[in-house]
């Protein structure tokens, strides 16, 4: 019996070719639908009820864990797909589930579809927070100095310590760096929080994050509890987030 599934990425060619590669090389798998985005995975997980599920991880505005955290009934089996990113690979093993590595090897996906073949297990059966808080431990202890910012026509790498503050414009965040340069995001600001360190960046306000060891100037309460940066911008921290921040900054 034919093992139906989606393929779940937002870049066409890679779903492209894996459908290509899973139609040449695994004939037990019966492709029934893709998605761009997890927005568009649910309603066709929903209306398909598919066996399998090819996941790409790194994907705009919500990226693979969320839309898996985001479905009740997981009565399916998930491969996750992964650009060369050593922090996930590290968070998906220790949680044991499959993955393929970006470009993807036909070997390498031949086995992980015999697996899922001959396996009962479903991902509702795995903890998929714990594999995310593996995932941000990892991200977060790393001293990686780059990071790939989705845009809007691709991925763009800054340097991490050229970031002096990001601010959330409805479902995209913008990004300002210190030579005076601006670019937009189309991941949410939640997510920068999440996958960005936090011994450097902090979020004092729901619509702004900071890069207090790099480019914090001053705090100052008497113009209202603001945080001054280095290039002269003021960001309110909010009333919530102060004491914490306080404490943040003393550290340093």
């Amino acid at each position: 019996m034919a093992i139906t599934a989606i393929i779940i990425d937002d870049e066409q060619n890679a779903r492209f070719n894996l459908k290509i590669l899973i139609e040449d090389f695994c004939p037990e798998v019966n492709v029934i639908g893709e998605a761009e985005s997890a927005e568009q995975a649910r309603a066709l997980i929903e209306e398909q009820k598919p066996d399998l599920l090819f996941l790409d991880i790194n994907m705009p505005n919500e990226d693979g864990f969320d839309l898996l955290e985001s479905i009740e009934d997981k009565n399916f089996s998930v491969i996750f797909i992964t650009a060369h990113n050593q922090y996930a690979l590290k968070a998906i093993k220790a949680g044991a589930i499959d993955y393929l590595e970006k470009p993807i090897d036909v070997e390498d996906l031949q086995k992980a579809v015999a697996k899922i073949s001959g396996s009962t297990e479903k991902i509702g059966n795995i903890d998929v927070e714990s594999i995310r808080s593996i995932l941000d431990k990892y991200q977060n202890e790393s001293k990686v100095d780059t990071i790939a910012i989705p845009t809007l026509t691709g991925y763009e790498i800054i340097k991490t310590a050229d970031i002096v503050r990001l601010e959330a414009d409805e479902s995209y965040t913008k990004i300002f760096l210190n030579d005076g340069k601006k670019c937009t995001s189309s991941m949410t600001i939640a997510r920068y929080e999440k996958v960005l360190n936090k011994n450097v960046f902090f979020r004092v306000h729901k619509s702004h994050i900071i890069n207090t060891r790099d480019h914090l100037k001053e705090f100052n309460r008497h113009e209202g509890n603001v945080a001054i940066m280095d290039n002269g911008t003021a960001i309110p921290v909010s009333r919530r987030k102060l004491t914490e921040f306080i404490n943040a900054i003393k550290t340093f």
